[in-house]
């Protein structure tokens, strides 16, 4: 049976329970925007600390002169291409020349009219590998023509031959060939190639050219080279060559060189990522008569903190083999908007004139007693693990602590909406009674009415 309050019965408020329920949800909603403000500064938080993270990804990238160098190779890239482990190669400039390419060991054999219906016969290959040692491959009807016979080799793959049926473009009768290669080249690759026994063939296979594994030669700095493969490792330190043409009689230069310009923008980046962090914090600061506090960041403890953990980095001396030097010397510097700026030129006049100078400021260098002086990027990672530390780091505890206050207040939220849930609960049956109640003081006074109207008056009856 629905309960209507007030309507008929009390004279109360017909809604009287919701009004009582909703006041009671006040302090509620004073919790929940609590926790709002709570939940905008702990994101703001978290902002930060990814923005911090960045900073440290990019440092570790360039942690070290290793990690920090950058190489160019200049070189002729029709004939020979280049690449580099910079942590091995060194600068330098060499002449080459590439007199021959490397070969594999190759053949090609008689000419046929189709190649998937002509009929080789049946029987064997025997082929030899370059140790000696000699295999029998078995051919019979089924697999009796150019591209059945390739695809057994094929299927071989401990002959190390690589079978291919082409098309000579001769335009003859007989365009179809099989073409056998050995898959490895150089003069110690040398194939023996197959020995073809074929019977009742419709025509007859055998091998119409050969040629023969060679190494390639090379010249450097003008003595002779040979190497079994076009692709040489460590015949200078540290690179790779791949070798594309050979071009005897022509001689060019390889010039491997320092990439100041690559080096250039990882400093860039750098700076750009500590921009990030003292932007966030300049926002943050930045606060007027509209600007809810209870909700950002501005002028709270950690940002004077990180700021001026990030400015002792920046300000601070390193040691280097030609002396004490600054971020400063090599163009890097706080700008009037309060944030880094770097002046290129000055940066790479500073790269150009001493390399090593520039990589000692910012990641250090290790002394004549062995000990490694702390440069920039490292004072910098040591500030930022320190912030970031679990559980004790500033960024890190703040956090904490305001994820532990939303979870305060979602436990009191919780209990309040507990108490007032079973608040309205007995409201409702209060008063469901009280209806109860008066209605039926109601209904007696109404019986009593009713008798009171059926009985005769006293004094009439006398008269």
């Amino acid at each position: 049976m629905a309960i209507s309050f007030g309507s008929i019965n009390t004279g109360l408020p017909k809604d009287i329970v919701k009004q009582i329920i909703a006041a009671e949800q006040i302090p509620v909603q004073q919790m929940e925007k609590r926790k709002e403000k709570v939940q905008d500064k702990q994101k703001l938080v978290t902002d930060l600390i990814d923005l911090m993270q960045k900073v440290k990804q990019n440092l570790a990238n360039n942690s070290s002169a290793r990690n920090l160098r950058e190489l160019k190779v200049d070189t002729n890239d029709d004939i020979l291409g280049v690449s580099i482990d910079k942590n091995v190669a060194t600068t330098g400039t060499y002449q080459i020349e590439v007199m021959e390419l490397a070969q594999k060991s190759s053949a090609m054999s008689s000419g046929f009219s189709d190649r998937k219906d002509s009929y080789l016969g049946v029987g064997y290959i025997q082929y030899f590998l370059p140790n000696g040692e000699s295999k029998d491959l078995y051919v019979d009807s089924d697999n009796s023509s150019l591209d059945g016979v390739a695809n057994l080799i094929n299927n071989n793959p401990e002959t190390g031959l690589r079978a291919t049926v082409i098309n000579d473009g001769s335009g003859s009768d007989t365009p179809w060939r099989l073409l056998l290669s050995y898959a490895e080249t150089g003069d110690n690759n040398l194939l023996e190639f197959p020995y073809l026994y074929f019977v009742d063939g419709d025509e007859d296979l055998y091998f119409e050219f050969e040629r023969e594994a060679r190494d390639a030669k090379i010249k450097i700095d003008g003595f002779e080279v040979e190497v079994p493969e076009n692709k040489v490792k460590d015949l200078i330190p540290g690179m790779t060559l791949d070798l594309k043409k050979a071009k005897p009689g022509e001689e060019f230069t390889l010039k491997v060189g320092e990439d100041t310009e690559a080096v250039t923008g990882k400093i860039n980046d750098l700076v750009e990522t500590i921009n990030g962090v003292l932007k966030f914090i300049k926002e943050q600061n930045t606060i007027d008569e509209k600007t809810d506090t209870s909700r950002t960041l501005g002028g709270d403890l950690i940002l004077q903190t990180i700021e001026g953990r990030v400015r002792s980095a920046v300000f601070s001396d390193v040691l280097t083999e030609s002396g004490y030097r600054r971020l400063g010397d090599i163009g890097i510097s706080f700008q009037k908007d309060g944030l880094l700026g770097m002046d290129q030129k000055k940066f790479d006049a500073a790269l150009a004139s001493d390399f090593n100078a520039v990589s000692q400021t910012l990641t250090g260098y290790y002394g004549p007693n062995g000990t490694r002086s702390v440069g920039f990027i490292q004072k910098f990672q040591g500030m930022i693990d320190t912030v970031l530390q679990y559980p004790n780091g500033v960024l890190t505890t703040r956090k904490n602590s305001l994820q532990s206050k939303m979870a305060d207040i979602d436990r009191r939220i919780e209990q309040k909406q507990r108490l007032i849930d079973q608040k309205e609960k007995n409201l409702k049956e209060k008063f469901a009674r009280l209806e109860e109640t008066i209605s039926r003081i109601k209904t007696q006074g109404a019986g009593l009415a009713a008798l009171g109207a059926q009985s005769a008056d006293p004094v009439q009856q006398l008269g």
